[in-house]
């Protein structure tokens, strides 16, 4: 699945995921993002592995195996574009504002809000077609979570 995957991330226009193919790309995300400021912390992987697990009914083992698999493909994978790419073309409209929730929740684990996680969930939004807006809301939402 990663090489299939990466050939598809790598395309010059990726076409929507299957379900396990759009887990693992959004699972990457995350990790791109988390590893944004230089500083892929405990409580940012564990962070991930507890949104996949809700997000995909996961139970803990596999989320963790998930996220592990989504690192390998993250130091492989294309510019943060393609990933986003794919992902809009696997999830309806409604529901991307719950990946940019995701991608929040991630990014404010460790306590802090760092330039590069916030530039990459920027062009996240833009490029999932979400406004400004949007993203406040889903950060918001992600804080009140914790």
């Amino acid at each position: 699945m990663f090489d299939q995957l990466l050939r598809r991330l790598l395309a010059p226009a990726p076409t929507a995921l299957p379900a396990a193919e759009g887990r693992l790309a959004l699972a990457a995300l995350m990790v791109r993002v988390a590893r944004a400021d230089a500083d892929y912390t405990t409580a940012e992987q564990s962070r991930i592995d507890r949104v996949l697990a809700r997000h995909h009914g996961l139970s803990p083992f596999e989320a963790s195996a998930l996220r592990r698999e989504a690192e390998a493909l993250e130091a492989e994978a294309p510019d943060t574009v393609r990933f986003t790419r794919a992902l809009k073309d696997s999830v309806a409209l409604e529901d991307r504002t719950a990946l940019l929730e995701a991608l929040w929740s991630v990014a404010l684990a460790d306590g802090d809000r760092h330039e590069g996680e916030d530039q990459v969930i920027r062009l996240t939004a833009a490029f999932l077609g979400l406004t400004d807006r949007d993203s406040a809301e889903a950060r918001h939402r992600a804080t009140r979570q914790g």
